[in-house]
């Protein structure tokens, strides 16, 4: 073995050891959103099947406030030794778009791991507003200009995004009503104390099946597997309409070993490729991607770039 070779080994084999010998301890996975929403569904979903993949426990740990920075910025700043993770939506990537100073970078200070699932974003009604669909929406704002609230899961979300540009392309004006997690937000609209909502389809599925919430439109480019007889709002009256598909992903601390994040990558893939846990999502409006953590990676840089010309033209054009 030549000196180069001797030298890389030794600089390979402690990760190598590390992996193998990973996890010996419980794995706290992040949510930054209260309980009851809907990336916390997702977590209590998978957390058990992945916990007997990975021989460990996998305890979800809530730490919702700030609009989802507190819990994202605790994983951060932990260790990258594979034991504290984060599962975000892809409003990780635009919160930073509407906070000036955030103690993270979104994309520098995390490894991605794995993109879980989509789960598309949805335009919803309470019964009691008189439209049946996105044009007598778009009409009634126009009438009732500044009277229409609508509410979105947290302030700086791609929700909240989806509706700027919303307002941006038909010139209606409307009130966005952040909350802190997509449960709350739920229970007022379903209680009437807002009229609409843009939240994505794990918060408002069962609610649009049973008729307690109306559907007016997919905000992404494409129809939802989980619920294709809802129109994108392209298709329902606004052409051109859409927003970077919403993810759930996995992501650790910087610095992460790749073979640690190999072994959670692989990991995920089995527990979400299995027929029950896949069900499960499915009836909740998630659809399953899986993937490797490069494939994520990439995704990631790719939406952040979209997210930004999205912020630009349009975010300083609706204040």
């Amino acid at each position: 073995m030549n000196v180069f070779k001797w030298c890389l080994w030794c600089l390979m084999w402690p990760l190598a050891a590390q992996a193998q010998n990973y996890p010996q301890r419980p794995i706290k996975l992040v949510v930054a959103y209260q309980a009851g929403g809907a990336t916390d569904a997702f977590a209590r979903i998978v957390a058990q099947k992945l916990s007997g993949y990975m021989g460990q426990p996998v305890v979800i740990d809530n730490r919702a406030g700030g609009n989802s920075v507190i819990g994202t910025d605790f994983v951060a700043k932990a260790q990258p030794d594979g034991y504290t993770l984060l599962l975000n939506p892809a409003s990780h990537l635009t919160v930073p778009f509407f906070n000036k100073k955030m103690p993270y970078d979104a994309v520098k200070d995390f490894t991605p791991i794995i993109a879980a699932a989509y789960n598309n974003r949805c335009i919803v009604v309470h019964p009691s507003l008189p439209v049946q669909n996105l044009n007598e929406l778009i009409a009634y704002a126009k009438k009732n200009p500044g009277k229409l609230s609508y509410g979105v899961a947290a302030s700086g979300s791609a929700q909240e995004l989806a509706g700027d540009l919303l307002k941006f392309t038909t010139g209606i004006d409307m009130v966005p009503v952040p909350y802190k997690g997509g449960g709350p937000a739920m229970n007022d609209l379903l209680g009437g104390q807002i009229q609409m909502g843009i939240f994505v389809l794990a918060d408002t599925l069962q609610h649009i099946k049973t008729g307690r919430l109306r559907a007016l439109g997919i905000v992404e480019g494409r129809r939802s597997k989980a619920a294709s007889d809802i129109p994108t709002v392209a298709q329902a009256g606004v052409p051109g309409f859409a927003i970077p598909d919403q993810w759930i992903g996995i992501f650790g601390p910087a610095g992460l070993p790749a073979p640690i994040a190999q072994r959670i990558n692989a990991e995920m893939n089995k527990t979400l490729a299995l027929p029950d846990v896949k069900a499960a999502l499915e009836n909740i409006g998630y659809e399953t991607i899986g993937g490797s953590a490069a494939e994520f990676a990439a995704m990631v840089v790719d939406d952040q770039r979209k997210y930004q010309k999205l912020s630009e033209t349009i975010v300083l054009n609706v204040q």
